[in-house]
Formats: structure tokens, sequence, C-alpha cells
């Protein structure tokens, strides 16, 4: 589907005459890492699912962000228009991470579209991540008041596991394992077949797998709505999140849930930073009910 000059790819299961649910992934990330237990368990429960690659990941558009540069505004701009190619007006939406910083913002400035939202391992609105990372690297303390920053052993990770596209697909779904299995967490058994067979397909699907960076950058950018904006919200609000959360610890939901009027925080057990298989039911489960009462 074209979206201006972009091209987003994105894929629907379902029956269309059910509730529609657009599932909306984080930074760097493809839609298909949305896993297929996920989408499975949600038709079953009578819902209509719809994922997409962001601008700069997967079969979507890649972005010469030097000369184009783009916001997480413009971001998520793309996900109304993607439910636009599918003929659907509102839909519940569940975001994870970046994704859902994004529905958190369509939820503010759109809320018609919006049927109910759900906010996985993501932080409030307007948080300025970048700024937090920052400082951490450089020793210095969080500022008061200020959400706690990523865990010392992600942020030690995440330089020495970037993508590298002159790797092969097999070296290259290696290479991103020290990654992952810090995002995971410590408490869950860590599945490296799992992992690696995602990282595999990401490479097979990805039109340029450094451009993912760019989301990063978009992030930086000035974020016009901060945290206050959230008591705008109407939909009915679900945060769902990892006890074990390595890229935003547990305040990050607190603070979100606190923010937004009559939000349910459920906090899952020893889920991490990441989608692993073996909780696709429980996640599934908490969002189907979560849409069944919207």
């Amino acid at each position: 589907m074209r979206v201006g000059e972009l091209e987003l790819w994105s894929e629907e299961f379902g029956d269309p005459s059910d509730p529609a649910v657009l599932l909306v992934m984080g930074a760097q990330a493809q839609g298909t890492q949305w896993n297929d237990g996920i989408v499975r368990r949600l038709v079953d429960g009578g819902r209509r699912v719809v994922r997409y690659d962001h601008r700069d990941t997967g079969r979507s558009s890649t972005v010469d962000y030097a000369s184009r540069p783009y916001t997480v505004a413009d971001m998520a701009l793309d996900a109304p228009a993607v439910l636009d190619a599918f003929g659907i007006g509102r839909a519940h939406l569940v975001g994870a991470s970046l994704g859902g910083v994004i529905a958190q913002r369509l939820a503010v400035t759109q809320p018609e579209r919006v049927l109910s939202l759900t906010i996985l391992s993501s932080q409030p609105l307007g948080t300025n991540t970048s700024e937090q990372v920052r400082r951490a690297l450089a020793g210095e303390p969080p500022l008061d008041g200020e959400l706690p920053p990523p865990k010392p052993e992600l942020l030690a990770v995440l330089a020495s596991t970037l993508p590298d596209p002159e790797l092969s697909r097999e070296a290259y779904a290696v290479s991103r394992l020290p990654l992952w299995r810090v995002l995971h967490g410590p408490v869950l058994p860590f599945d490296e077949r799992e992992y690696r067979a995602m990282e595999e397909r990401v490479h097979a699907r990805a039109r340029d797998l450094r451009a993912g960076l760019n989301h990063t950058l978009a992030g930086a950018a000035p974020e016009e709505l901060t945290v206050r904006d959230l008591a705008r919200i109407s939909a009915p609000t679900l945060v769902l999140h990892g006890a074990e959360d390595p890229m935003y610890p547990l305040p990050h939901a607190e603070a979100t849930a606190a923010a937004v009027p009559g939000a349910r925080l459920v906090v899952v057990e020893g889920l991490g930073h990441s989608l692993p298989a073996a909780l696709d039911g429980r996640l599934a489960d908490e969002i189907l009910r979560h849409t069944a009462a919207a």
C-alpha cells in the first residue's frame, strides 16, 4: 500500500466483519515480529488483525533521513493510513515499545479512530529516552523525578550488536543473540533457536537492515506532546508491562497508567522487553479480555 511517497507493507488476518486490532511494532522492528502465535490467538478470539512494517523496516520504504527527516509524529500518521487502506474506521490499537508511544499519540490526537488502547512494554508519551541514555552512558545520575534509564547491561550490549548488513543471514542472526538475551530478561528460559529464527526472517525481509536506526533519530526529535496530554485519552486503556523489562523499567508503566484516566496496569512476571512465544497465550488473552470490554 502507498502512503504519499511511502510504500508500507501490511497484511490482515481474520474476518473483516470482526472488530479490528492494529498491531504497532517498536523501533527498528518489523511487523512480523508480532508473533504468529499472538496473531492466531487474536483471530481465534474473534478479532480482525492488521500488522505492518514501519517506514525504514522490513519491506516498507527506506528513507534518506538526511534529506527527508521525520519524527515519531510522522510515523504515527502512518498507522491511520494503514487502517484507511483496509477500510477500517476505528480499531483497537496495540503498540509495543515505540509502537506504544505511537498508539498513545493517536489516542490523544485522533481519538475517533481508537476503540481501545493497549500499551505494551513502553513508556509515557513525551519521555526523552535518548537524553536519558546519553546521561547514563556518561555516568550521570538521573534528574530528580526522572524515570529510570535502560539497565546498564542493555546499554553495554546495544553498541556491540548494531545491524551489520555485510554478514550472512545466519551470521547476522548469531550476532544479534547477545542483545536478545538481555532484552529477554533473566527469568524465563531463553530459546536461542526462536530468536535466531526471528532474526533470520528479519534479515530475509529487510530492504536495508540499518535503515531502522533512523527511528532513533526520529525519537530524539522534539515532541510537542507530553505526559500531561495523556489526561486527554478517553479510550479504555490497558498498560501491559514486563516485570523484567530492561529497556523501560516498571516505573515507566506505572507512570503511564497513572497519567491515563481509568487505565489498568497489568504486570507480566518474567517478561522482559521482547515477545517470547512462551507468553503468546498470556499476552493474547490480556488483549482479548481488554478489547472485549471496550
